[in-house]
């Protein structure tokens, strides 16, 4: 058996009233958030590691309590947090139909040609140092996580940060090239092919 505990009554269960907050204004201010690190661990302490440490049961006691660890804690984060929405602001002012759809062009034409080639300058620059030929993956090939053949060996391009990422359910059966971009282009690791 199966049952649903929403958001709702998790906040009822708990005695916490939920604040109406307007249409959109959530999702600016976590983007405002984002951007300033609002809410890190510098700024309101490890919660994780606070809500093991509070020794109380109701919320009205973890609010005392966490205030007197933190005392500026809440005022600190909605500093930086104004602050950013400001600037967010101002951006807002600048954008116009003309802006979007340059941002639009650049994303879909511009970056995804630059994505989607740059794999192909990586297959090159490695099959030209294994004195091999290389050729991109086809669509039924690329379904399979292959990005292209280095010789006759299938590779797949990731971004180095995908290292740490391991655990994803992605299994890739294939050697893997990595690639870092610097500033002046990009670093490529490889075993031999």
């Amino acid at each position: 058996m199966k049952i649903k505990l929403t958001n709702q009554e998790i906040r009822e269960h708990l005695g916490s009233a939920s604040p109406e907050f307007p249409k959109y204004t959530t999702q600016l201010i976590n983007l405002a958030n984002q951007n300033v690190q609002g809410t890190r661990p510098r700024v309101v302490g490890q919660l994780s590691e606070l809500i093991q440490a509070f020794p109380g049961k109701r919320l009205a006691e973890w609010e005392k309590w966490y205030l007197k660890q933190h005392p500026e804690a809440i005022n600190i984060a909605t500093n930086k947090i104004v602050e950013m929405l400001e600037h967010l602001k101002k951006a807002m002012n600048k954008i116009d139909r003309n802006l979007v759809e340059q941002w639009v062009k650049d994303l879909v034409i511009v970056k995804t040609f630059i994505g989607l080639r740059f794999q192909e300058a990586i297959l090159k620059k490695v099959a030209e140092n294994q004195k091999v030929k290389y050729r991109l993956a086809s669509p039924e090939e690329e379904s399979q996580g292959i990005d292209g053949f280095i010789g006759n060996k299938p590779a797949s391009i990731k971004p180095a940060t995908y290292r740490s990422k391991r655990g994803l359910s992605e299994d890739i059966k294939v050697s893997i090239i990595y690639y870092s971009k610097k500033k002046d282009g990009i670093l490529v690791e490889f075993e031999e092919f």
